[in-house]
């Protein structure tokens, strides 16, 4: 997810260092704040991926019914939805960008699944691996 943003992200972090340095003989210090710029954006895309994390591992370990279960609900009604479209069966004034919003929604709900699974697998394993530093 925050790939994406990188890739927005770059034209304009490399336009505002240009603004900076317009000087072509500049062109290694341009280089070199533009790298530390890009740097810093995935440090923080990590922390917010990590964030979201341990938000859907709490809520999923939660003994509160409905907070474990919202995000499952919530993506059930979204498959359902899709499948009813495929099947032919549409909300009736239903435009195409509505359904584009849905299907972000989908891939935002299944982004945010995998990422907190994956932590939750890997991170035994990172935490065994510093521990014996």
């Amino acid at each position: 997810m925050f790939t994406a943003i990188l890739g927005i992200l770059s034209p304009i972090l490399g336009q505002v260092v240009k603004n900076f340095f317009p000087d072509p003989a500049d062109e290694l210090k341009r280089m070199e704040l533009q790298t530390r710029l890009q740097e810093a954006v995935i440090a923080k895309s990590n922390e917010i991926e990590m964030a979201a994390a341990d938000i859907i591992k709490a809520e999923a370990g939660s003994s509160n019914w409905l907070t474990a279960s919202w995000r499952p609900l919530t993506m059930l009604t979204f498959v359902g939805l899709v499948v009813a479209r495929w099947l032919g069966w549409t909300a009736e004034g239903m435009t195409e960008a509505e359904y584009l919003s849905i299907y972000d929604l989908i891939k935002i709900g299944l982004g945010g699944y995998v990422v907190g699974r994956s932590i939750e697998k890997v991170a035994p394993a990172i935490a065994q691996a510093l521990g014996k530093k």
